[in-house]
C-alpha cells in the first residue's frame, strides 16, 4: 500500500487548460504590474527625491482600493467574473497608456516643472482596478478547478505570482535606463497578452445565490463572514501586520542609492530577490505541502520572515542585502499558500468574491499602506532604523496571534478537504 506521500502529485492542476490559461493570465497582468510599480517608484524617486514620496505612491494605490473593495465582492459575487477581469484588465491597459504618454519627452519635461501629481492620479485608478480584479480573479479561479486541487492550485498560482515578480523588476531596471518610455512600452506589451490569455477561457455562469439580499446585506456579508471564523480571521490579521510593518521593498530606490550606492539596474535585482526566494520555496512547497501542521508552518514562516527582515535593514553590503531578501520572499510565500488555501476550502461559492475583497483590504491594501508607513518611518528615524523596526514589529505580531487565535496555531488544513 503506497503512503499519502506518495500519492501526492504535484502537477495535478497543470493537467487542466483552462487552469494553464489562467496562469498565463497572472504571468503577464503581474508583470505588467510589476513592471510598472518599478517603473512608476524609480519615475517618482528621481523627480522628488523624497523618502515620503515612494510611501505616497503606496497610499495613492491602497486607499481607493480600500474605498472600492466591499462594493467589488458583491459585484464578484452578482455578475459572471470572467466578464468583470476582461473589463478591468481593460482598463488596467488604458491607465499604463496614460503613464506611457506622461514619460513622453515634452510632458517629462512638465512632471518636473509642475509636480508628480499625473502619475499619483493614474495610481489612483490602478488602485480602483486592482480592487475589483482582487475580488474576481480568486473567486474565478475556483471556478475553474476541483475543490481537491485548492491548494495544489494555490501553490502554483504563487510560483507564476513570483516568478512573474522576479522577471519584471528586474527587466523594469534594465529599460529604464534606457527610458521610461521603453520600459512603459514593453508594460503595455505583457498587459495586453495577459488580457488575450484570459479570454480563452470559457465563460463560467454567475455565482448562485441562496437568498435574496439587500444591498448593505449583501456588502456586510463577507465582513460578517471573516469575523465569525477564527482560522480566516488569524490567517488574515497575521499576513496583515507582517506586511504593514515589514514594507521594506517600498524603500529600495532610497536603500539601493544612499546605503548601497548602486543603481537602477541594481534595484530590479533587489526587487526581484523576494520573488526568488519565494519561487524557490514555492518549488519546495509543490512536493511537500505545508498543508499538515498548517498553523505552526504559518506562525513560524512569518516570524522568520520578520527576522529576515531585520537582517536586510542592518546590511550594508549589496550581496547581503539581496540574500536576506531572498529569505523574506521565501517564508512568505508559506504564509501566502496556507492563506489562500484556508480562504477557498473555508468559502462557499457564492461568498468568495466578498471574501476575496475582504482579503483584499487586509492584504492587498496592507502593502500599500505599508509602504506609506515605511516613508514615514524612514522620514523620522531614518531609512536603517524604519527597516529594522518593521521586522521587529512583525515578530511581536507572530508571538500575539499565536497567543489570541489557538484554532489558528492548531490548523490542520487536510481537516478541512
Amino acid at each position: 500500500m503506497r503512503s499519502k506521500k506518495e500519492k501526492h502529485d504535484p502537477f495535478a492542476v497543470l493537467r487542466y487548460r483552462e487552469y494553464n490559461l489562467f496562469l498565463a493570465f497572472r504571468f503577464f497582468l503581474t508583470l505588467g504590474i510589476q513592471m510598472q510599480s518599478v517603473i512608476v517608484g524609480w519615475q517618482v524617486y528621481e523627480l522628488t527625491d523624497d523618502v515620503l514620496y515612494l510611501g505616497m505612491i503606496g497610499l495613492a494605490e491602497a486607499i481607493p482600493f480600500i474605498f472600492v473593495s466591499l462594493f467589488s465582492g458583491h459585484v464578484a459575487d452578482t455578475y459572471k467574473r470572467k466578464d468583470l477581469v476582461v473589463f478591468f484588465t481593460s482598463l488596467f491597459l488604458l491607465c499604463t497608456v496614460f503613464l506611457y504618454w506622461l514619460s513622453l519627452g515634452a510632458n517629462l519635461v512638465n512632471l518636473s516643472k509642475y509636480g508628480v501629481w499625473p502619475i499619483f492620479a493614474a495610481i489612483c485608478g490602478v488602485g480602483i482596478i486592482r480592487g475589483f480584479l482582487s475580488a474576481a480573479i480568486p473567486a474565478f479561479m475556483a471556478q475553474i478547478i476541483p475543490r481537491e486541487l485548492f491548494a495544489n492550485a494555490a501553490t502554483w498560482n504563487s510560483t507564476v505570482w513570483h516568478v512573474a515578480s522576479i522577471i519584471g523588476p528586474s527587466l523594469a531596471g534594465f529599460i529604464i535606463a534606457a527610458s521610461y518610455t521603453a520600459a512603459y512600452t514593453a508594460d503595455l506589451i505583457f498587459i495586453a497578452i495577459a488580457l488575450l490569455a484570459f479570454l480563452l477561457i470559457a465563460g463560467k455562469p454567475k455565482p448562485l445565490r441562496e437568498k435574496t439580499e439587500t444591498l448593505y446585506e449583501s456588502l456586510s456579508a463577507g465582513v460578517k463572514f471573516v469575523f465569525k471564523n477564527q482560522l480566516i480571521l488569524g490567517a488574515l490579521s497575521l499576513d496583515l501586520f507582517a506586511v504593514l510593518f515589514g514594507g521594506a521593498v517600498a524603500l529600495l530606490p532610497a536603500f539601493s542609492e544612499k546605503i548601497l550606492h548602486s543603481g537602477s539596474i541594481e534595484l530590479g535585482f533587489l526587487r526581484a530577490a523576494p520573488a526568488i526566494g519565494a519561487v524557490i520555496m514555492a518549488l519546495i512547497i509543490a512536493y511537500r505541502p505545508p498543508t499538515h501542521n498548517a498553523g505552526r508552518n504559518l506562525l513560524i514562516s512569518v516570524g522568520l520572515f520578520g527576522v529576515s527582515t531585520i537582517l536586510f535593514g542592518l546590511s550594508t553590503n549589496f550581496y547581503l542585502a539581496f540574500f536576506f531578501l531572498l529569505l523574506t520572499g521565501a517564508f512568505d510565500n508559506v504564509s501566502v499558500v496556507i492563506r489562500h488555501t484556508i480562504l477557498q476550502l473555508s468559502t462557499p461559492d457564492n461568498m468568495r468574491g466578498r471574501v476575496s475583497a475582504v482579503n483584499g483590504i487586509f492584504i492587498g491594501s496592507s502593502n500599500e499602506i505599508g509602504a506609506f508607513e515605511s516613508g514615514v518611518t524612514a522620514r523620522m528615524f531614518g531609512l536603517r532604523p524604519a527597516i529594522v523596526l518593521g521586522g521587529v514589529l512583525t515578530v511581536l505580531v507572530v508571538i500575539g496571534t499565536a497567543k489570541l487565535a489557538p484554532k489558528l496555531r492548531k490548523l490542520n488544513i487536510d481537516q478541512l478537504q
